[in-house]
């Protein structure tokens, strides 16, 4: 199955080389912090399937910091987008496609430390009608904490505000927008966690133009997260802040498998299913009503917290 060639300047091998060296750095900080080696998994689809072509899983569970958290890269190619990727762009139903992206998901050991969630990826769709192909990129990330801590949130959101600063005034708050739009459990009346940016469908500043935008929200991930996990991963917890963290995941894993884009994008492609769910934490709770103790720490993450807020100038 051939790449599709797409014009305007963007060779697509220099996507591939950036995602891969991106992977690799954000695995190698998180090797450092952790003290914990990462598992690597490399993988192929051979030509011939419903799916060519190749990924490196990189995951590491039961170690230092993280219970369980992986970093995955993969670069496939298929005969017809799913119809997760054309729920949108019903003129390319039945397109060919190659599609690449890095995703990572982090679940930390301690509950005062937030799960963390980021993805950065392009496709190319050629119609069959034999139009020109049609290039897209999508990503972003999102910050689940279990125990809310202002100072977090809002050095989070200042991070992915400057990594889109420089791409004009209305990329932060209409992907700040679709981010807390997206990340919703519908059937909870529920935000997934506090947000952060999310973007889809995305190549108006060009395609060599929005692949430097996604470039910058992939590097501002180190930054946006690790100085949260070095101010929380020493504090002090018990069984009480490991069970709501395990009631709290529950939410998690209802997101993923439910509304998830990407997670339905790999199922229905026929993708690999160890690395797709590599997102799902590795212990988990549900309880029938529960409800949290009025004036806890538990219900200030519910009132302050799990609602829309412009964290920037609050």
């Amino acid at each position: 199955m051939a790449a599709i060639s797409i014009a305007d300047g963007l060779d697509t091998s220099v996507v591939r080389a950036w995602l891969l060296d991106l992977q690799q750095r954000i695995v190698s900080a998180l090797e450092a912090a952790d003290g914990v080696p990462f598992r690597s998994d490399g993988w192929t689809r051979e030509p011939g399937g419903r799916l060519e072509g190749d990924g490196l899983s990189r995951l590491v569970e039961e170690g230092n910091l993280l219970e369980r958290g992986g970093c995955n890269f993969s670069h496939v190619k298929g005969r017809t987008l799913p119809p997760s990727a054309t729920q949108h762009r019903p003129e390319l139903t039945g397109a060919a496609f190659e599609a690449m992206g890095v995703s990572l998901v982090l679940h930390p050991r301690n509950p005062l430390v937030p799960t963390v969630h980021m993805n950065v990826r392009m496709f190319a769709a050629q119609p069959q009608d034999g139009g020109a192909p049609v290039l897209w990129f999508g990503g972003g990330m999102d910050l689940t904490p279990y125990y809310g801590f202002e100072e977090d949130a809002r050095h989070f959101h200042r991070s992915c505000h400057d990594a889109l600063a420089p791409f004009g005034d209305t990329l932060h708050p209409r992907f700040k927008a679709w981010c807390d739009e997206y990340f919703f459990l519908k059937h909870r009346n529920e935000p997934r966690g506090v947000g952060g940016i999310f973007f889809d469908d995305f190549c108006e500043l060009g395609p060599q133009g929005s692949f430097e935008m996604v470039k910058s929200a992939g590097e501002a991930f180190l930054p946006a997260y690790l100085p949260i996990v070095e101010r929380r991963r020493d504090l002090p917890y018990g069984e009480r802040e490991r069970d709501f963290q395990a009631y709290r995941r529950g939410r998690y894993v209802e997101f993923n498998l439910v509304f998830d884009r990407g997670t339905l994008f790999g199922l229905q492609s026929g993708g690999r299913t160890e690395s797709i769910l590599m997102s799902m934490p590795p212990l988990v709770k549900w309880r029938y009503d529960w409800h949290p103790q009025p004036g806890s720490a538990e219900a200030r993450l519910y009132s302050d917290f799990l609602r829309p807020r412009d964290w920037l100038s609050e």
